[in-house]
């Protein structure tokens, strides 16, 4: 929801101060006074809609538009003070649970939730469903699951691909004694009705087709195709074809009716495909020998299976094979957006409060199927993460994590690799990128766009960003970052960094400053600093900064360490400029003593 459009209305001036304290957390909020009209505006084209007023004005506005859960959009209620922020309406699909805890945690207030499965703190069968990219088949049937996981705690669940089940599902391999099932194929004969069907997006159609064929022709073969084999529309997840085919428009505009990615090849790449059926007749028209089998078999992966072998149908030749969990043989030219691999967010939570988190990472975070991370900073977010695979693991095991969220980017899921304070700042975007890099040695392949995996850096407040703002203007001229942990970097060159900023008379921010494994790192930094600097220069010591146990204390070199320093801990020793006034640390910029030489000169 962080960056979906959202409008705030209010009636009263205190509800528009409110409104403007929201700019803080979600900086594109439109603002707008109160009107049914308004209102109305904004129904079908926001995601997120926030009352501030009282919840009758709400309903009497809302009433005559609310349509279905599928597509209204989330409606949240609060006071003037911000005291209680009640999801209203579609609080599930259309995000107004998030909503509202977002807004409660960052105003401070409490979050009115009263959806069934929240209340039990039970797995939401929609959200789950659609975080895990899993289409819905006879909607009618959720509220009947959904009452069944509610009045039993639990769920049995038969599921034909490889997925991380809540704690309320029980896996079965008899689908006669499931309540949902995960399954491409339209009916299991043993699972007799009412059951939950959900369908996984693990269906590539390699289809070839003569030029102007319509798309109610193609739909119609497609459709034929997968009846006749139990395979449910539903599970169509990309269309494979020659590249010739790109523009095709009957088949354009089938995709577009469904919203389905088009995967194309070039002749060369089909025709290195093994094990096909060959035509001379394919090949004459297009230097392929075949369409629909080869394109299928590349874009479902290497080790993809087919369903349906080659049928032709009119104008149509169509093949059907299952997406394996891994990147493609071939890497594809497509027509069409095509999930062949997955995407890692490398996100920076800062501080770990949502208040302090940007609404680009929240976003991210929140479009993710699997979060991966310290269980520390994991901790700070379990609001976030609610429903989400999660995959914890402890302080030094970094690769452990940046590995598994490689392989579950690779198997296309997309995954946030969750970091405190900056994700670039001794954290985890560079592991990341150095075990793609790996992956595509390993490989064999020359250029890191050939994964498929995207990833994108968000940044995030970091530890010398929040204890700068602790301490007052610490960092105002330049500065050196050194981390005293000897893990990763020898003592020997830590040493040599520290000598040369303190000569260079840097102000100096110190990570990792101390540890039981090596609690007199930080007794030697302070004594090589002192080599260069007065024992008065001013020492910031920040704890825990912008968390619940925040300490901030402002010492110097001298009496440094006779406060408590740990792993927590972010330390500032000033430059042989800076000054501590009314407890706060400065580091001048040089302004003052521009201007007045500018003063100075201008006096005749």
């Amino acid at each position: 929801m962080a960056t979906e459009s959202k409008t705030a209305f209010y009636i009263t001036d205190s509800g528009l101060a409110l409104a403007d304290k929201l700019r803080n957390l979600y900086p594109d909020i439109k603002i707008v006074r109160y009107s049914s009209a308004a209102v109305a505006d904004s129904w079908a084209t926001e995601r997120g809609l926030i009352f501030i007023m009282a919840a009758g004005i709400v309903v009497r506005s809302i009433a005559a538009l609310i349509k279905d859960k599928h597509t209204d959009p989330g409606v949240v209620v609060l006071d003037d003070k911000g005291q209680f922020v009640i999801s209203l309406l579609s609080g599930h699909l259309g995000g107004a649970n998030g909503l509202a805890a977002e807004v409660a945690q960052f105003l401070g207030g409490k979050a009115v939730i009263t959806t069934a499965s929240d209340v039990n703190n039970l797995p939401a069968l929609d959200l789950w469903a659609e975080k895990l990219g899993l289409a819905i088949d006879e909607r009618g049937q959720l509220s009947h699951t959904g009452t069944r996981l509610l009045d039993n705690g639990s769920l049995n669940l038969f599921t034909e691909i490889q997925v991380t089940l809540p704690d309320a599902f029980i896996n079965t391999d008899d689908p006669s004694d499931a309540d949902v099932l995960i399954t491409n194929k339209k009916f299991i004969a043993s699972a007799t009705p009412p059951r939950l069907y959900l369908r996984p997006k693990n269906l590539v159609v390699g289809i070839g087709c003569n030029s102007g064929t319509s798309a109610d022709e193609i739909e119609s073969a497609i459709t034929n195709v997968l009846d006749k084999h139990n395979l449910s529309f539903l599970s169509v997840g990309s269309l494979a074809t020659i590249d010739l085919k790109a523009s095709e428009p009957g088949l354009l505009d089938f995709a577009r009716k469904y919203g389905l990615g088009i995967i194309t090849f070039t002749p060369d790449e089909l025709n290195r495909v093994p094990d096909i059926e060959k035509s001379e007749v394919v090949f004459k028209a297009t230097g392929a020998y075949s369409v629909s089998e080869a394109a299928a078999r590349i874009a479902s992966g290497e080790t993809g299976e087919f369903i349906v072998r080659k049928q032709k149908i009119g104008n149509v030749t169509l093949a059907v094979a299952v997406e394996n969990a891994g990147p493609s043989a071939v890497s594809p030219s497509c027509a069409c957006p095509a999930k062949m691999s997955g995407k890692i967010y490398v996100v920076g939570t800062g501080p770990g409060r949502v208040e302090h988190i940007t609404p680009h990472a929240l976003d991210a975070i929140g479009k993710s199927q699997a979060i991966v991370g310290y269980g520390t900073y994991l901790d700070l977010i379990t609001d976030l993460i609610k429903d989400k695979e999660v995959i914890s693991t402890g302080m030094t095991q970094e690769i452990d994590r940046c590995r598994a969220a490689v392989e579950l980017a690779l198997g296309g899921k997309t995954v946030a690799v969750v970091s405190g304070g900056d994700p670039g700042i001794y954290a985890m975007a560079g592991l990341v990128l150095e075990i793609l890099r790996s992956q595509e040695n390993r490989l064999g392949r020359g250029t890191a766009e050939t994964t498929g995996v995207a990833v994108e850096v968000i940044p995030g407040i970091s530890a010398l960003n929040a204890g700068a703002s602790r301490l007052g203007a610490p960092l105002m001229h330049d500065f050196a970052v050194i981390s005293l942990s000897d893990r990763l970097t020898p003592w020997e060159l830590i040493e040599k960094r520290l000598k040369a900023a303190a000569m260079a008379d840097f102000v100096i921010v110190l990570y990792n400053p101390k540890s039981m494994g090596r609690p007199d790192h930080i007794d030697k930094a302070r004594a090589i600093c002192l080599r260069y600097r007065s024992a008065e220069t001013p020492v910031g010591i920040v704890k825990a900064a912008m968390r619940e146990n925040e300490k901030v204390i402002i010492s110097n070199l001298r009496d440094m360490l006779n406060h408590d320093i740990d792993m927590q801990t972010t330390v500032f020793i000033g430059n042989s400029s800076t000054f501590a006034w009314n407890n706060m640390m400065i580091t001048p910029r040089g302004y003052t003593a521009s201007r007045e030489q500018t003063n100075d000169q201008s006096i005749p």
